[in-house]
């Protein structure tokens, strides 16, 4: 029986460990939820980091949907990456994390906006939290960046 303790004690350590977990705030004595910040490197644009801040509720089947984002540029952006990513109008997703076991997860998607030269990533629940489904929008323009195109100049 202590065996059995020691086996799901390690396996819940091992479960709660995320590797880019960089916050954990408790939101009080009285609760199990906690809002975790987490990064994410674009794993394309290697010079954009991205910092995601979500509730997780420790005793429960489902997390809350609720997220916030925030990008910047962290490192070198060059043409090469920027050719290399989906240019199209629902781009791709760069990260998903499973927030229930009732199929709901969170993704992140990076989106070209080509007049603008800016990158957009948009986080959001993939399942219907009260009539809403939930997201969150940075940008990071291309502005001063080796992938910044000159001879493009867009008018609004």
């Amino acid at each position: 029986m202590k065996n059995l303790y020691v086996g799901l004690g390690l396996s819940l350590l091992l479960v709660a460990c995320d590797k880019n977990e960089v916050g954990d705030i408790s939101l009080g004595a009285f609760t199990t939820q906690d809002i975790k910040l987490n990064t994410l490197i674009d794993p394309i644009v290697t010079g954009v980091t991205c910092h995601v801040a979500s509730i997780e509720a420790d005793l429960s089947l489902s997390d809350p949907s609720d997220s916030s984002i925030a990008c910047r540029q962290t490192g070198e952006i060059t043409a090469g990456m920027i050719k290399a990513i989906d240019k199209s109008k629902s781009g791709e997703v760069v990260f998903k994390k499973s927030k229930s076991i009732f199929f709901k997860s969170m993704k992140i998607r990076r989106v070209f906006d080509a007049q603008s030269q800016t990158l957009m990533y948009v986080s959001y629940s993939t399942k219907e939290t009260s009539g809403s489904f939930k997201h969150s929008l940075s940008t990071v323009p291309l502005w001063g960046t080796a992938a910044y195109d000159k001879s493009k100049n867009f008018e609004l």
